[in-house]
């Protein structure tokens, strides 16, 4: 284990850079700071390149820690007096990882989720962690999203961000090869959509394209859809959060998937 002592050692600085987009797509890394996400990452064998942690937080967790520093050179004790220079938190945890990122692929046999202009980092995500929990794993990104490696971004998906199929499209060529591959392609309008009920087709693929709520879907992507869904509220409000309406629809295609596998089981 190396210790750290100074704000200006060259491990604390490369830290703090990562904290910029160009800089973890640079180096190809990205930074978690939240101690339940490194254990839930641990857990599901997914590994930190590097781990600095405090003192304090080594002698309240050396049990859990015990089984994850296995390498001691990739391992940073970190004084107390430079902890704030550990992490973008109002407050510390005493613990921060870093890991690489991951070149992903989707699966063509199954449902993919588009988000288009999903730029609000709590919002993406949430979105990614509510499709986690109802097993969609393909996500595909275009290029005015947030970026999903920022803090907020990560701190809302939690371990979803390990765990999930995402690719990002440029110029649209991932959107292409969906509808070359015959995807049904579904997105949500207001005025020309239909009910949630009954509007996914058992045993089709699927690709669900989502955009922001201050925007909506772009035109172009907008034409290309073969359904709208429009989902039913109260005259109370006027729309629905991204996420909310996100989580809504997962739950819908998470039922119709259990069906289809139902009818394959048969």
């Amino acid at each position: 284990m190396i210790i750290i002592e100074s704000k200006d050692n060259k491990k604390i600085k490369e830290l703090n850079k990562l904290k910029l987009k160009k800089y973890r797509q640079l180096r190809g890394e990205f930074v978690v700071e939240n101690w339940k996400i490194i254990k839930d990452a641990f857990a599901s064998n997914i590994y930190f390149k590097e781990l600095f942690l405090t003192r304090d937080f080594l002698d309240k967790n050396k049990v859990v820690l015990a089984d994850m520093l296995g390498d001691e050179k990739r391992v940073f004790l970190v004084s107390e007096n430079i902890k704030k220079n550990l992490t973008s938190l109002d407050s510390s945890q005493g613990v921060v990882a870093v890991y690489e990122k991951k070149e992903m692929a989707l699966d063509w046999n199954n449902d993919i989720i588009y988000l288009n202009g999903i730029n609000d980092p709590g919002n993406l995500g949430t979105i990614l962690r509510s499709a986690l929990a109802f097993g969609l794993k393909n996500i595909v990104l275009d290029e005015k999203c947030a970026d999903i490696y920022n803090l907020k971004t990560i701190q809302a998906a939690k371990d979803a961000i390990f765990k999930l199929n995402i690719v990002f499209d440029k110029e649209s060529e991932i959107f292409r090869k969906i509808r070359e591959n015959n995807f049904t392609i579904y997105t949500t309008n207001v005025q020309k959509g239909e009910s949630l009920d009954g509007i996914f087709e058992i045993k089709k693929k699927r690709c669900i394209i989502l955009g922001s709520e201050s925007q909506g879907v772009d035109v172009i992507l907008e034409k290309e859809a073969d359904k709208f869904i429009n989902i039913k509220t109260t005259s109370s409000i006027e729309s629905l959060n991204v996420a909310v309406s996100a989580a809504i629809i997962f739950y819908e295609l998470f039922k119709i998937s259990e069906k289809d596998s139902i009818n394959h089981d048969k």
